[in-house]
């Protein structure tokens, strides 16, 4: 467990107007905007019990959910229980996740004013039909909208969410979506291959679909990797491609092992050397925000095995000198074998002190993640 400067802060916001196709999240649709004014309560009370504990945050991260949902009344609420329960830094990153949807002008100008920085848009394809099969309630035109009123507003931090592997995706569609939003220069882009999640309508509707061969995936992760590096984007993390300096500060506190706290319905935390979790239940949440659940010590073990995990996941991969003076062993000579074989293939490389994987490796990362962390 490694303690930043400042620790990070999430806060779940479970609310959409309607469920994507493809989304197993921890979140409600339809829900009645008092509700959502209670859950904001409940939101400030649970951030409100840290506030003897001192911590410094830099970083403050709402997801979803649909977070662009709550007014500019509750989301200020929030952000003032945060400013009373820790130390945050003026240069903090402060995102909120949109739906296009679901933004305009005034929401946008207020949710500036109380300190968001960073905006994250859910566009995933540029096409229509696409989209429709998505169940993503918005269009190409709404989010091409929104985007320009980000800037207006002031946003100079914009990440735009894209996806391949869509039911009824070409490479050239894909392709199409790519261009589109590389011309629009956001700051960060993140690419992701759908996954199918058991008890979604896209998973029980899968048999009348037409989805892209695994070979056209594959093609469509190779296009993502060599179109946004040619754009001078950094494929930093197996997802995610960023301009220089504007890697999402929030989530590399994820994959670097640092210590976060979530708030909120089904939100995470990793502090102390503990991980927990709250409720997926709105009903219980709003009863009783202050119940963890699944607190876990993580030992000198697990925490082996996380740094490989998560490590592995970034471009800049493991520091092998910092691993065996935290864990006391060497990943080369453990894994020698293996690694060996990685390198052959192209998955991996050992340089400058470095394990790491290649853009053809992340896209294995599981297995090869699997193979190096069987044993540990």
């Amino acid at each position: 467990m490694m303690r930043a400067d400042g620790i990070g802060l999430y806060i779940h916001l479970p609310f959409c107007v309607r469920k994507c196709a493809y989304c197993d999240f921890c979140s409600f649709a339809g829900v009645d905007g008092s509700i959502i004014s209670e859950y904001a309560d409940a939101l400030a009370s649970e951030i409100l019990s840290y506030r003897e504990r001192g911590f410094k945050v830099d970083t403050v991260f709402f997801g979803g959910g649909t977070p662009s949902l709550l007014s500019p009344e509750d989301f200020r609420k929030i952000m003032r229980a945060v400013r009373e329960s820790f130390l945050l830094s003026d240069e903090a990153e402060i995102t909120l996740e949109a739906n296009p949807k679901t933004l305009d002008r005034n929401k946008l100008e207020a949710f500036v004013a109380s300190g968001v920085n960073r905006i994250s848009l859910g566009l995933q394809s540029i096409h229509e039909n696409e989209l429709k099969t998505l169940g993503r309630i918005h269009s190409y035109s709404e989010f091409l909208e929104t985007y320009r009123l980000c800037r207006e507003a002031g946003i100079d931090n914009v990440n735009v969410d894209l996806m391949y592997g869509l039911p009824g995706q070409t490479v050239e569609s894909f392709k199409e979506t790519l261009r589109a939003v590389i011309d629009l220069s956001p700051e960060h882009i993140s690419v992701y291959g759908l996954i199918l999640e058991e008890g979604t309508p896209l998973y029980e509707k899968q048999s009348t679909l037409s989805f892209p061969s695994e070979d056209c995936e594959y093609e469509m992760y190779l296009l993502a990797d060599r179109h946004l590096s040619r754009a001078g984007y950094c494929h930093y993390e197996i997802s995610n491609y960023s301009r220089a300096g504007k890697e999402s500060r929030h989530n590399l506190k994820y994959w670097r092992c640092e210590e976060y706290i979530g708030v909120g319905v089904s939100a995470h935390s990793y502090l102390d050397g503990y991980r927990f979790g709250r409720t997926q239940s709105l009903t219980e949440y709003l009863r009783d925000n202050r119940e963890y659940l699944n607190k876990e010590y993580i030992d000198r073990d697990g925490e082996a095995l996380e740094k490989i995990m998560l490590g592995l996941r970034l471009r800049e991969g493991i520091s092998l000198k910092e691993y065996e003076d935290l864990f006391g062993f060497d990943l080369t000579e453990k894994y020698r074998e293996k690694l060996i074989t990685f390198e052959k293939m192209g998955y991996a490389r050992i340089f400058s002190g470095r394990l790491s994987l290649t853009a053809e490796g992340f896209y294995v990362s599981n297995y090869i993640i699997n193979e190096l962390t069987e044993s540990t």
